[in-house]
This record gives C-alpha cells, sequence and structure tokens, in this order.
C-alpha cells in the first residue's frame, strides 16, 4: 500500500512540476493555433497548424508583411491570421487593384511590391480613399484578397488585439517550415 502512496505521490509531482513549465509558456511565450478558411490561401491552408510567437512583439516593433494571428475587434473570441500591410503612422490606398503605402520616407505614396501574392491577383476594396493608421493601429490584409475579412472590413487593428506573429508551421508533415526572418517578403517601399 506503501508503494502505491509513493506512486501516486510521484505522479502528483510530476504533474504539478509539468503544469508549472507548461502553463506559462502556453500563456506568454508561444501559442497553438488552427489555421480556419481560406483567407491566406495559397501561403497559409485551412486546417494547418502553426505555433504563434507571442513574445517577440514586447520586445521589438511588428514588421511589413509578418504573418500575426489577432483577436477579431468586433468579437474577441475570435482568432484570424492576416498579412500585416500598414504600420502606425501610414495610410493606406487601394486603388487600381494595388495597394499604396504613405508615409514619412513616401509622402507621395509606393506601390507594396507584394511577390508572396499570386500572379495576376489584384487587390479590391469598396472605397479607393486613404485609410490613416493610428498610433497604435496595423493594417491587415489576407493573401486571398477575394475571400479574406480584414483591414478593409473591419479597419485598422489595434495593437493590443494583437496576440502574435507565426513563428513556425508544424502540419501539415510535408509543409513544415519555421519562420524566421528571412522569410518574411522584403518590400521595395
Amino acid at each position: 500500500m506503501k508503494k502505491f502512496f509513493l506512486f501516486v505521490w510521484e505522479l502528483v509531482k510530476v504533474v504539478l512540476i509539468s503544469a508549472a513549465i507548461i502553463i506559462p509558456i502556453r500563456h506568454f511565450l508561444i501559442q497553438p493555433f488552427f489555421v480556419k478558411g481560406d483567407s491566406m490561401e495559397p501561403n497559409f491552408l485551412d486546417k494547418e497548424y502553426l505555433i504563434v510567437d507571442e513574445l517577440s512583439y514586447r520586445f521589438a516593433p511588428a514588421e511589413r508583411g509578418q504573418v500575426i494571428v489577432f483577436r477579431y475587434p468586433r468579437d474577441p473570441q475570435e482568432y484570424f491570421i492576416k498579412r500585416l500591410i500598414g504600420l502606425p503612422g501610414e495610410q493606406v490606398q487601394i486603388k487600381d487593384g494595388q495597394v499604396i503605402i504613405f508615409n514619412n520616407e513616401y509622402p507621395e505614396g509606393m506601390v507594396l511590391t507584394e511577390n508572396y501574392l499570386p500572379e495576376n491577383l489584384e487587390t479590391f476594396s469598396d472605397s479607393e480613399e486613404k485609410i490613416t493608421i493610428g498610433p497604435d493601429e496595423y493594417f491587415v490584409l489576407g493573401d486571398n484578397r477575394n475571400a479574406s475579412k480584414d483591414s478593409r472590413y473591419f479597419g485598422p487593428i489595434n495593437k493590443s488585439f494583437v496576440i502574435g506573429k507565426i513563428l513556425f508551421r508544424g502540419w501539415p508533415l510535408s509543409e513544415m517550415q519555421l519562420f524566421n526572418k528571412d522569410c518574411w517578403p522584403e518590400y521595395n517601399i
């Protein structure tokens, strides 16, 4: 009987130690995420398993082109995955099928080169107005522009809604990939 209680005690210790390690990692460093829908095709597909880096944005600003997971502003219980297009303080205009960024470096605007999108894909919006991004906001778009509910629909998102950037794709195994700085597109703006 004593061996049984020693076994149970050891099991309880293992569970408690594991929980003490896993819970902080899960809530403060990385978080699993399943892609739901086709708004990020062809780069991220429905049912792909991703790991989100929740720590980086606490120490370094987000960069254009990174794929982020955030809480949907109109229902914070939902999570969305989109590409970061516009940064704080910039203006974004969608005109003639192209995304134009206005900032201090390009006050007249610069067309965003998006090599990660399928050829001949154009970006459309109901309005050609310039959208001003606040000091604590980002403008996001899905890669599958024709099937994406994004900042064209709900406006810029506040930084407080951002969970983090994609760090790793773990499923399907044939698409396994670590997303480091070299994976994000460099823009010609």
